[in-house]
C-alpha cells in the first residue's frame, strides 16, 4: 500500500512537545488517572486488580454496555471498539472500498478521511467548504458529484477544524441522496456531545441510516485521548462483521486498563461533558474578545461546537511562515491550514485547555508586535 505523508501528524511531531504553548489542540484539558478514578471512589481498588490479559476483540462487554447509551437504537453487537479513531478510518475503508470506487469526502478534514480512501485506489471528490459561506456543505455540488460508482460520502459534524455543525434538514439531505444508491455515510463524529446548544446536536448518523456507520471516541468530547479508545457504530452487521475480521490483522484488541478506564469516563459522562464545555465557554468568550480587537489582521467565525475553530489571516504573508515565526519567536503553536491542504490563510486554534488564556497573550505578543510592520509591507 501507497500512502501520502500524513502532514498535520509531522507537523505536530515537530512541535507538539517542543512549544511552550499549544494554541491548536484538538482536545479539551485531559485527566489525570487520579482524577478520573475520584468520580467513582470504589474505582481505583477495582483498577488495582484489572487483569491484563487481552480483551474481546469487539471490544469489553461492560465497555460497549456503556457506550450504547450514547446512540438510540444501537446495541452492543453494532459496536466494534478500536484502538484510536485512526484504526476505526483505515478498517472501513480498507473493506468497504476497492479501487475504481467513487467517494466523496467533506473538505477540509482530518487527512485520513480521504487519504486512506485514495490509496485503496479510489477516485476522491473533496466536498469543500468554504468561510465566505460560513462553512456551509453546498448540497447541490453533493447531488451533482454522485456518480454510478460512489460508494461511500464521507462526513465530519460537528466539524474539524472550523467548529461548523449542520443543520438536521441538511443531514437528513444527505442521508436521502445516499440512501437512492445504498451508499455508505461514515461519519466522523468524535466531536459529538460537545455543541455549545443541546438544540443544535444531530442524531447519530448510525440510528438514522441503515447504511450509516458512525465514529466515536475518547479523545475529544471526554477529554482522554491517552487512552486511545474510540469505536464504530453501524446496523449494516455485514461491513461491521468484515471490519472485525480485518481488525484480526491491526490491533486484534484494545488496552484492557484503557478499556476500564473509558467505562468509568463513560458512566460518568455528564459531568466530563459538563466540565469540559464549562471550560471551553470561558475561553471562547477571550478568544471572542481577542479577534473583536484584531479584526484588521483576522476573519474570524465563531464556532457551534468543540474546542478548535478555523480563522484566516488578512495579512499579505503565507499562514505557515506566519506560524512557524511565531513558535520560534514565542513558543506559542497554531496549525496552518496548508497541513490541511487547505490554502495558506486559515489557521486552526485551540481553546479547550487551561493554559489558553496565557498563551493567548503570547500571541497577542507577537501580533502587536509584528502584524503592523507586515500590514504597512
Amino acid at each position: 500500500m501507497q500512502i501520502e505523508e500524513f502532514k498535520l501528524e509531522r507537523f505536530f511531531a515537530k512541535y507538539e512537545f517542543r512549544a511552550k504553548y499549544l494554541l491548536c489542540s484538538s482536545d479539551p484539558e485531559s485527566f489525570s488517572i487520579e482524577e478520573l478514578l475520584n468520580y467513582e471512589p470504589l474505582s481505583k481498588q477495582k483498577f488495582d486488580k484489572q487483569w491484563l490479559g487481552y480483551t474481546e476483540t469487539k471490544g469489553n462487554p461492560e465497555l460497549r454496555g456503556e457506550i450504547i447509551k450514547l446512540y438510540e437504537k444501537i446495541n452492543p453487537e453494532e459496536l466494534l471498539v478500536h484502538s484510536g479513531g485512526e484504526e476505526g478510518i483505515f478498517i472501513f475503508m480498507n473493506v468497504a472500498l476497492k479501487p475504481g470506487d467513487h467517494v466523496i469526502a467533506m473538505f477540509p478534514a482530518y487527512q485520513s478521511l480521504y487519504e486512506v480512501a485514495k490509496s485503496v485506489g479510489c477516485e476522491v471528490t473533496k466536498w469543500e467548504l468554504n468561510e465566505k459561506d460560513k462553512w456551509e456543505p453546498d448540497i447541490d455540488f453533493l447531488k451533482t458529484n454522485i456518480k454510478s460508482n460512489t460508494k461511500a460520502i464521507i462526513i465530519n459534524c460537528p466539524h474539524n477544524p472550523t467548529g461548523y455543525v449542520m443543520s438536521k434538514d441538511k443531514l437528513n439531505q444527505i442521508i436521502e441522496i445516499a440512501r437512492k444508491q445504498n451508499i455508505f455515510i461514515f461519519s466522523d463524529e468524535v466531536y459529538r456531545f460537545m455543541e455549545y446548544k443541546d438544540e443544535d446536536r444531530l442524531p447519530s448518523v448510525c440510528d438514522v441510516y441503515e447504511n450509516g456507520i458512525s465514529v466515536g471516541g475518547m479523545s475529544k468530547a471526554f477529554a482522554l485521548p491517552g487512552l486511545r479508545i474510540c469505536w464504530t457504530a453501524t446496523k449494516n452487521k455485514v461491513i461491521l462483521d468484515q471490519m472485525a475480521k480485518y481488525k484480526d490483522y491491526t490491533t486484534i484488541c484494545c488496552s484492557a486498563p484503557s478499556e476500564f478506564l473509558a467505562t468509568v469516563a463513560l458512566r460518568n459522562k455528564e459531568k466530563i461533558f459538563k466540565r469540559n464545555l464549562e471550560l471551553i465557554s470561558e475561553n471562547l468568550q477571550i478568544l471572542n474578545l481577542f479577534f473583536d480587537k484584531y479584526k484588521e489582521y483576522f476573519n474570524w467565525q465563531a464556532p457551534k461546537a468543540g474546542s478548535i475553530a478555523f480563522p484566516s489571516i488578512k495579512l499579505n504573508i503565507d499562514v505557515e511562515k506566519f506560524c512557524v515565526d511565531l513558535v520560534e519567536k514565542q513558543e506559542v503553536f497554531l496549525l496552518p491550514s496548508t497541513k490541511y491542504d487547505f490554502g495558506n490563510r486559515n489557521f486552526r486554534i485551540g481553546f479547550g485547555r487551561k493554559n489558553m488564556p496565557e498563551a493567548l497573550k503570547y500571541f497577542e505578543r507577537y501580533v502587536i508586535e509584528n502584524c503592523l510592520a507586515i500590514a504597512l509591507r
